[in-house]
């Protein structure tokens, strides 16, 4: 029986069971990470120390056990966010504050750039934004092959296009936003080697992606972040949007670049627990610079 076979059928069983229900075997989950000598609890720790530097070590072991519990609940939520009739899903989310900011945007005949971090429920505010809006989505295809028309058809099942990370994609983003139209990134994730730049994060370099600050910059786009928050005991989401104008207005793409980086820590200071800790962000160093994974 094939990996990608037992996969689906999990995310499949999972999709139905009640929120509260996924939310807490995730905390579970995140529990044993956190009980044992794990890969993804070793990154996060790493991570956390390097980033909040300010924090005693048993606030940095507090914030350690919170993030691994997050990332539990990210697994177990999957099915559900991919799976339940669009809907349905979009149910979940019991608040939403900002979005009446896209419209706006949009009303000018300008197009817009979602920036989404790895933070919170960041599938919900994508199914989210492709109902909301017609939206074209920058996505890196999975290791695994056999889930990417899976995880591609559970994605755009309200609406959207996801287009692959690729110099293609990148055109057909730029012809998007100048019909005046929406595209979505995940601005947080590290970019092929020659592809960066490195910025601060959380007053860290991370070597980052520069194509998001090249679309804002170019023609004058707005940038407006988004993360979907999830609310305690499995309540919901509480979606969150918030306009970057410096990443815009920035003269220079390393301005650009660092400030999109500033955007994205803002972001993660609202719900620091949420963010992908486990993700090896610093991985790529600046030239004599040791490993910190």
């Amino acid at each position: 029986m094939s990996h990608i076979f037992l996969i689906k059928t999990a995310l499949y069983f999972l999709a139905w069971l009640p929120l509260p229900v996924l939310h807490g075997l995730g905390a579970c989950l995140g529990w044993c990470l956190w009980m044992t000598p794990t890969r993804p609890k070793k990154i996060a720790a790493a991570n956390i120390a390097l980033c909040w530097p300010e924090l005693t070590a048993a606030q940095q072991h507090a914030l350690t056990r919170k993030s691994l519990a997050e990332t539990g609940k990210t697994l177990f939520e999957t099915g559900a966010l991919w799976l339940r009739p669009g809907k349905q899903t979009l149910r979940l989310i019991k608040q939403v504050n900002g979005s009446e900011i896209v419209e706006q945007a949009l009303a000018k005949g300008r197009g817009v750039i979602l920036a989404t971090p790895h933070l919170g429920a960041w599938e919900g505010a994508g199914l989210y934004c492709a109902d909301r809006f017609d939206l074209s989505c920058l996505y890196r295809p999975p290791r695994k092959t056999g889930m990417e028309q899976f995880i591609n058809t559970a994605r755009s099942r309200l609406g959207g296009r996801y287009i692959a990370a690729n110099a293609q994609g990148t055109r057909l983003l730029y012809k998007t936003l100048r019909q005046g139209r929406v595209i979505a990134m995940l601005p947080d994730q590290e970019p092929n080697a020659g592809a960066g730049l490195f910025a601060p994060f959380f007053c860290t370099p991370a070597y980052s992606m520069v194509l998001l600050a090249r679309m804002a910059t170019r023609d004058i786009t707005p940038v407006i972040f988004v993360w979907c928050e999830r609310l305690p005991w499995g309540r919901g989401y509480h979606l969150h949007f918030r306009e970057m104008p410096d990443i815009t207005n920035a003269t220079s793409i390393q301005a650009a670049v660092n400030a999109t980086n500033s955007a994205i820590e803002y972001c993660v200071r609202q719900c620091p627990g949420q963010y992908q800790w486990t993700y090896r962000r610093f991985r790529t160093r600046p030239e004599g610079e040791k490993q910190l994974y």
